[in-house]
């Protein structure tokens, strides 16, 4: 392996893993309130750009970091999203319940 190709690695390897803890916290808690959803889907737009460029240059470290990151993030984005569609459902109105003449 050449000086290049293991920069490339350990870039890829330090990357992917400083993003798990965010992931594991959030699939685990569901929390996203302090998440940007336009940030996370900017990110996870372009983790998957990097995907296909490094699929393009058949870059094998640059696959593996950014299919592992699309993953995670996508699975912070989807997250997010349900948590932003459930808050925007419309409140019932008062009196309209079940029991109300």
């Amino acid at each position: 392996m050449t000086t290049p190709e293991t920069i490339g690695y350990l870039a890829a390897v330090l990357t992917t893993a400083s993003f798990l803890p965010q992931a594991v916290l959030t699939i685990k808690t569901k929390n996203t309130d302090s998440l940007s959803l336009s940030m996370y889907g900017s990110f996870t737009l372009g983790v998957f750009l990097w995907l296909v460029y490094g699929w393009y240059l058949r870059d094998k470290a640059i696959i593996a970091a950014n299919a592992i990151t699309f993953v995670l993030a996508s699975a912070i984005l989807y997250v997010k999203v349900r948590n932003t569609l459930r808050k925007k459902k419309p409140l019932s109105r008062p009196g309209a319940g079940r029991y109300s003449r």
